[in-house]
């Protein structure tokens, strides 16, 4: 299973922001990363950094390695609507990224272990693949013997269950959701500029 295992925080000093959540060490520290700190004085990027940066933002936060994220890419820019936007979407359809969505798991990569674990069915089929695309009307479930996890529990009824997406229904009795319909762009929280990596991709 191919994924980043580096070190979390050095990834989110760089992009200036806590993209794989609550984090105390990026908050004592949010310069960049390097030997001087935040006392070098750093070079105004020129727009391809810009743009890399943008991507590599977008990667690290949803875990898709490069070659993953160009097919998504590709196939976003085949399909009707705005590249940008529809590339959101397919990542946010993601069983992984749904099954973090929902509450069960408090981390996109923590939802990834649960569903390569077997512990998540959709449509009542077992599927162990975090990168599976879900299409609208999906049902994502708990897998019955896997529901009295505590790591699950603990989760959907902690503050992860806060969590209320509009294109997702959630029952936590049933440990079971519907994916209802690929989310517009203003509903997606990320903070990810999705035209500056159309333009790179375009380049």
């Amino acid at each position: 299973m191919a994924r980043y295992t580096g070190p979390k925080t050095k990834k989110s000093r760089a992009f200036g922001e806590s993209i794989y959540g609550f984090d105390r060490a990026f908050d004592k520290r949010k310069y960049p990363p390097g030997q001087h700190g935040n006392s070098r004085r750093r070079k105004q990027r020129s727009d391809y950094a810009v743009q890399l940066m943008e991507k590599q933002k977008a990667k690290y936060t949803y875990g898709v390695l490069e070659r993953q994220f160009r097919n998504l890419f590709e196939k976003a820019s085949r399909k009707k609507g705005v590249t940008g936007e529809v590339l959101l979407q397919f990542l946010e359809a993601r069983l992984d990224n749904i099954v973090f969505r929902m509450g069960l798991a408090s981390t996109r990569n923590a939802a990834r272990q649960l569903v390569s674990h077997k512990h998540i069915t959709v449509n009542g089929v077992i599927t162990n693949i975090p990168s599976c695309q879900l299409r609208p009307g999906d049902v994502v479930a708990v897998r019955g013997r896997s529901q009295g996890m505590e790591v699950i529990t603990n989760s959907v009824g902690g503050k992860s269950n806060a969590r209320q997406f509009g294109w997702i229904e959630f029952n936590p009795d049933k440990m079971e959701g519907k994916f209802l319909e690929y989310p517009e762009r203003e509903a997606i929280p990320e903070k990810i500029n999705e035209q500056l990596i159309v333009e790179l991709y375009s380049k």
